[in-house]
C-alpha cells in the first residue's frame, strides 16, 4: 500500500511540474511510462476524482480550470499536431474585418471543425509544402500566430475572392512578399 502510495505521488508530482497543462491520454501514458492501458485509465480516474486532472473531452484533460486556459492553447493542443492560429482571426484581432466570426481559425495538415470547452475551432487544410513557412509567422508565447499580412496571404490562398472590410490597413506589398515566400504565388 505504501508503495502504491508513493508511486501515485511521484505521478502527480511530475504531472504539476509540466509547464503545460493540457493533456492527452496518450500525453499521460508517455508521462508516466504506462504501457497498460488499465493501470492509465485507473491512474486517470483516481485523478479525475481528487480533482487533479480536470475533464475537458473524453481523452482531453487539464491541470488548471478551464477559465484559466486561453482558447487558442485549448485548440492547438487538442488538434494535437503543428497548427497556427490566421485567417480570420487574426484579421478581426488586426482590423482588417468588422464582422464577429464565431469560432477560432488555425490551419494545420487536417481539416477539422470542433467545440472544445464552449470555443468553437475551424482547422483548414494547408499542404505541408505551405505550412511549414514561417514567413510571416510570430511565436506568441508557447503557440504560433500569423501576421496581418501572412492571414491575408493565407486567406487569399483559400478564398482568392474574399472581401476585406479595411483594405488600407494591409500593407500589399509584403502581402505579395509572403506570398512568394510561402510559395502561395511564383
Amino acid at each position: 500500500m505504501y508503495r502504491k502510495s508513493k508511486q501515485s505521488l511521484k505521478k502527480i508530482g511530475l504531472l504539476l511540474r509540466q509547464e503545460r497543462k493540457l493533456f492527452h491520454t496518450q500525453d499521460l501514458a508517455i508521462l508516466w511510462g504506462i504501457e497498460n492501458k488499465n493501470t492509465l485509465y485507473t491512474a486517470i480516474k483516481r485523478y479525475l476524482e481528487k480533482g487533479i486532472l480536470i475533464p475537458i473531452q473524453k481523452g482531453f484533460y487539464s491541470t488548471l480550470p478551464l477559465n484559466q486556459i486561453e482558447p487558442l492553447e485549448l485548440g492547438v493542443v487538442f488538434v494535437h499536431r503543428y497548427a497556427y492560429e490566421t485567417t480570420e482571426s487574426v484579421l478581426v484581432k488586426e482590423g482588417v474585418i468588422n464582422q464577429s466570426i464565431p469560432y477560432l481559425t488555425l490551419v494545420a495538415d487536417i481539416s477539422k471543425k470542433f467545440k472544445v470547452a464552449g470555443n468553437l475551432f475551424l482547422v483548414r487544410k494547408l499542404q505541408e509544402k505551405f505550412l511549414f513557412q514561417t514567413a510571416g509567422i510570430i511565436k506568441e508565447g508557447d503557440f504560433l500566430r500569423a501576421n496581418r499580412e501572412r492571414a491575408v496571404a493565407d486567406l487569399l490562398y483559400f478564398n482568392p475572392f474574399y472581401h476585406f472590410d479595411n483594405r488600407q490597413l494591409v500593407d500589399w506589398k509584403a502581402v505579395a512578399a509572403i506570398q512568394r515566400k510561402v510559395g502561395y504565388k511564383r
